[in-house]
């Protein structure tokens, strides 16, 4: 049996179980990085890539690649720097997701903040997207044990910032 007879079927079923089983956390992924106004555009954005290259995303690691690549969109996205108008900046913020709630603490805030981006994007998807071991090596494109080095390390600097943040 060749490889190509072996590998699943990237066709349209494929793909429909892709959206059914993911399409949400990519969402909220996107909600919790870029403005609400964008979220759909953006997460139209990475299924599309998903399905353009569908042959090249992991079987089992499904998620952790559209992360990846979510994260991809999302910086190609911020590049742009489109100036929002003050007047179409809401007066509140969604109160619905958890995590949001978690970003408002000040000291949570200030300590994340202390963090380099590396080590915020790895404790974010480790938090939030409750990525670990092959997942969180799959978005960060490094093999399982740098991800669970990379974690312990920006654990430990993460206490230190709070530590720093929050001395009581």
């Amino acid at each position: 049996m060749s490889e190509q007879e072996a590998a699943p079927s990237r066709e349209a079923p494929w793909f429909e179980q892709l959206v059914r089983e993911h399409a949400t956390p990519v969402h909220r992924y996107l909600a919790r990085r870029v403005p609400a106004d964008d979220v759909e555009d953006l997460s139209a954005d990475v299924l599309t890539i998903a399905w353009r290259r569908r042959d090249e995303v992991p079987a089992g690691a499904e998620l952790p690649w559209l992360y990846r690549t979510a994260g991809f969109v999302v910086a190609n996205h911020r590049r742009k720097s489109r100036p929002i108008p003050v007047g179409e900046v809401p007066e509140h913020p969604d109160d619905d997701d958890p995590a949001l709630l978690a970003v408002r603490d000040d000291v949570a805030r200030r300590a994340l903040a202390a963090l380099s981006a590396r080590d915020r994007q790895i404790i974010l998807l480790h938090a939030w997207e409750g990525l670990t071991g092959e997942g969180l090596a799959e978005v960060l494109g490094i093999g399982r044990g740098g991800a669970d080095a990379a974690l312990s390390r920006a654990r430990s600097r993460l206490a230190a910032a709070w530590a720093e943040q929050d001395p009581a």
